[in-house]
């Protein structure tokens, strides 16, 4: 099995890592800024990950997946058309 690294990850300053999975795809600056200052805030959980379609959003960073701990950020919910997102809580953390 290729245990190849398929995604580059950018860590923000004061913030969690940015997973990227956009190698050979341009990404907007900022996209990216935006990327970051999501990164930053304190409920996001674990990290963030960038689609290959990553784009600046309003309120949030399209192709973005924005995971959080006991909060909901209403923009990062579903912004896409036709994206299919729904919110839902996967487990209980300690």
């Amino acid at each position: 099995m290729n245990m190849e690294q398929n995604y580059n990850t950018e860590q923000p300053e004061g913030g969690v890592p940015i997973k990227m999975w956009t190698r050979g795809v341009p990404v907007e600056d900022e996209a990216k800024q935006q990327l970051a200052n999501a990164a930053r805030l304190p409920i996001v959980f674990k990290h963030i990950a960038a689609m290959p379609d990553v784009h600046l959003g309003i309120g949030a960073t399209v192709g973005s997946v924005i995971p959080t701990l006991r909060a909901i950020i209403p923009a990062a919910v579903g912004v896409d058309i036709g994206c299919g997102m729904m919110a839902c809580k996967c487990h209980r953390p300690p």
